[in-house]
């Protein structure tokens, strides 16, 4: 039982279990086969309005963390978190984003949220 967060353009692994796409946009240049997702719950991702701020450099990464973490609190994304916490009970579950820096992005805070 565990959370992995890796970039969606990386091959999937064994070891991935369940793969769960992050992001609310589908990555560029990436076929839906070689991604092997299993789901993608797009009302638990960043609002598009959230994701234009941060990557705008308009605040800092635990503004951005908090912004998201109330964006989860709402009921749809909420029931969807909870519904992903149950799939990390019983089994490995990766986060697939495109975003390069993975430590600082809203994959970390599903992450933090989830383990």
């Amino acid at each position: 039982m565990s959370v992995r967060v890796r970039r969606v353009y990386e091959a999937p692994e064994p070891e991935d279990g369940v793969r769960v796409l992050v992001d609310r946009l589908w990555p560029r240049g990436l076929s839906k086969d070689a991604a092997r997702v299993d789901e993608w719950p797009k009302a638990m991702t960043p609002s598009t309005e959230l994701r234009r701020w941060y990557h705008a450099g308009e605040g800092s990464y635990e503004e951005f963390a908090r912004r998201y973490e109330a964006e989860l609190a709402e009921p749809e994304a909420a029931e969807l978190l909870d519904r992903l916490r149950k799939t990390v009970r019983t089994g490995t579950v990766t986060l697939l984003t495109s975003t390069k820096s993975l430590e600082e992005s809203h994959a970390a805070v599903l992450a933090r949220l989830l383990g």
